[in-house]
């Protein structure tokens, strides 16, 4: 079973056996911050980083004076999944009613998906979906076409998850969320129930190219919340419940209110999300 690489811009992550906490060298520990700043800016001021390499993805930077940059966000492209189509096909309960690759083109493969699943009544899963181990869902889920999913991935009740989505490993969805097309939800996410992403940023007026919303790893969004096309939330920040994001939040901020104001995060919820 070939593996969800993490995100459109990261390779597949090593050493999946080890827990969240000891691959990531304590990122949600506080950074020293220089003096003579604005309470903005030291925010926003960050360890210079080392170039990427496959080998020290999950390791942090050693420590050095904090140099002053400006949070930018990163560009995103989609990396090639060639998923294993030699396994047999799934044979579930008729009176579930599960519908397990809809053929929405001539040329489109049935969906591939890892050991552990549990897939329950009313659901419909399109071809070309690759779904990794320990995947669940609530009843009446839809997946659509071209969508990765990684694993221990749960999907809540109600959910709809448009074409051409990638959900990263050990992330939480719960129930009535809307997810459209071109989003990017990275791992160790919480998404909380009736959460709206939008990817139209001018509905049927003009034409625009669809930029769904990207959620950075250990992020945490509460219930009832709307994003707007094209933003991102930022690594290990929390968006509060009822917020309208209209902005993109940086990482370990707090976005709450409606429109969403930008806060610091309290360093008591610089931690990472437990599921």
């Amino acid at each position: 079973m070939v593996r969800f690489s993490q995100t459109l811009e990261d390779r597949q992550s090593q050493s999946r056996e080890k827990p969240y906490e000891q691959r990531v060298n304590n990122p949600y520990e506080r950074q020293p911050q220089p003096v003579n700043m604005s309470r903005d800016d030291r925010m926003y001021s960050q360890p210079p980083r080392p170039a990427y390499r496959e080998d020290n993805f999950y390791r942090q930077p050693q420590r050095e004076e904090p140099t002053e940059i400006i949070y930018e966000r990163p560009v995103i492209e989609r990396e090639s999944v060639q998923p294993d189509y030699s396994k047999p096909e799934l044979d579930f309960d008729p009176e579930d009613n599960i519908k397990f690759g809809v053929e929405y083109s001539p040329n489109s493969k049935p969906p591939v998906i890892g050991k552990n699943h549990t897939i329950r009544s009313n659901s419909i899963i399109y071809n070309d979906v690759v779904i990794g181990d320990n995947f669940r869902t609530g009843h009446n889920v839809v997946i659509r076409e071209n969508t990765n999913i990684g694993d221990d991935v749960l999907i809540g009740t109600n959910t709809v998850i448009e074409g051409d989505v990638i959900i990263g490993n050990d992330v939480s969805i719960q129930s009535n969320v809307y997810i459209p097309t071109n989003s990017v939800i990275e791992d160790n996410v919480f998404i909380g129930p009736c959460a709206c992403f939008t990817n139209d940023k001018y509905p049927v007026r003009i034409n625009y190219e669809l930029q769904g919303p990207k959620v950075r790893r250990g992020a945490s969004i509460g219930g009832n919340t709307t994003f707007l096309s094209n933003v991102e939330v930022g690594e290990g920040s929390i968006v509060a419940a009822g917020a309208i994001v209209i902005h993109s939040v940086p990482p370990f901020y707090l976005a709450i209110g409606t429109p969403a104001r930008i806060k610091p995060l309290p360093d008591h919820l610089k931690v990472p999300n437990r599921f």
